[in-house]
């Protein structure tokens, strides 16, 4: 069983629980739920850390504060763990930061947050990449065996996470957009309503005088309506 050493029921559960939606699910709370899973569930492991890279942009979490400045300013120093299985594709290890002499300007950082041995596995989930850290304070706390098994359960059990974070933000941005849409046309009508009021013109020529001042001063359609619905409230309300 030492193949799956590092793999508890918790942990199990916790990692598949990543992949349920709800109102406020986004990356950040999907990250934040997977350093948290991590860090309480594998055995050795102090914290954890997680980095979602995309389009050339970063999104850090951490179970403790501390890691995230480990992880930032390992990327400033362009050396370790973490930049290395970034760059390589592969697992990166450190079984001992005090013997550790590949990245000595990371090991003196990571010596200052107290971190001993850290395992760094890069996982792909197209169109992004997520570069997950576990960190302990005890030499050795990783075994290379264990993290091959916890490396195929987080491929698996994130990737599904992910895909459906993300599905669920393109649901919710077309929803978004279909609402704002829907906004736009209620107070253009209104604005028409006012042209057609005050000039009595039909509604066709009333969009017609929106269209052109829109075109003249450069803004939206909608944007013009609304000013003039919210002018008009102002002169209703005045006594």
């Amino acid at each position: 069983m030492e193949s799956t050493a590092m793999i508890t029921p918790g942990l199990a559960r916790d990692l598949a629980a990543l992949g349920r939606l709800g109102e406020d699910t986004s990356t950040e709370s999907v990250l934040r739920g997977l350093t948290t899973a991590l860090a309480t569930g594998v055995p050795n492991c102090s914290g954890a850390s997680a980095e979602h890279w995309r389009d050339h942009r970063v999104i850090v979490s951490g179970s403790h504060s501390e890691l995230i400045m480990l992880v930032e300013g390992e990327r400033e120093l362009g050396e370790g763990p973490s930049v290395e299985a970034r760059q390589s594709g592969g697992r990166a290890t450190v079984t001992d930061v005090l013997k550790e002499t590949r990245w000595p300007r990371y090991d003196a950082l990571a010596t200052r947050w107290g971190v001993r041995s850290v395992l760094v596995v890069p996982i792909e989930v197209s169109p992004a990449l997520l570069v997950v850290g576990l960190y302990s304070v005890r030499p050795g706390a990783f075994s290379p065996q264990g993290a091959g098994s916890l490396a195929d359960m987080l491929t698996e059990q994130v990737g599904v996470a992910m895909a459906n974070m993300w599905e669920f933000e393109e649901v919710r941005t077309d929803h978004a957009q279909l609402q704002e849409a829907l906004a736009g046309r209620s107070v253009i009508d209104q604005a028409k309503g006012i042209i057609m009021q005050t000039s009595g013109c039909t509604a066709e020529a009333a969009f017609e005088e929106l269209r052109r001042i829109s075109q003249h001063h450069q803004v939206k359609v909608a944007d013009l309506a609304r000013l003039l619905v919210d002018e008009h409230q102002r002169k209703s309300a005045r006594p």
